[in-house]
């Protein structure tokens, strides 16, 4: 059985007992997190469904960590003028468990 859920603008394909690194959710390691925006669900039986039968299940998990991501290196420049600036950025990430898709 598995799910696609939408969060932080992305979307994800989960089975219980995956983790999953999402974008920055409020909570402490430990919480528990429900996400109930599942765009399609697939059965043990290999049925496929989508629209109203998925909008109504949820997928719960637990947090397992907040952490950082990658640093992504940003340099800007402009030819024949001297200027230049590099810049540094990573983006808050949330580690994930699914622990169980619920119909």
């Amino acid at each position: 059985m598995y799910a696609v859920i939408e969060t932080g603008g992305k979307q994800y394909r989960v089975a219980p007992g995956d983790v999953i690194h999402v974008e920055s959710l409020p909570g402490d390691a430990g919480a528990t997190v429900e996400f109930d925006r599942v765009l399609a669900l697939s059965n043990d039986q290999h049925q496929f469904m989508t629209g109203q039968q998925a909008a109504a299940a949820r997928v719960k998990g637990t947090i397992q960590s907040q952490t950082r991501g990658e640093k992504i290196i940003v340099f800007k420049f402009k030819r024949k003028k001297q200027y230049k600036r590099t810049i540094g950025h990573r983006q808050n990430r949330t580690a994930v468990a699914i622990s169980e898709i619920v119909l």
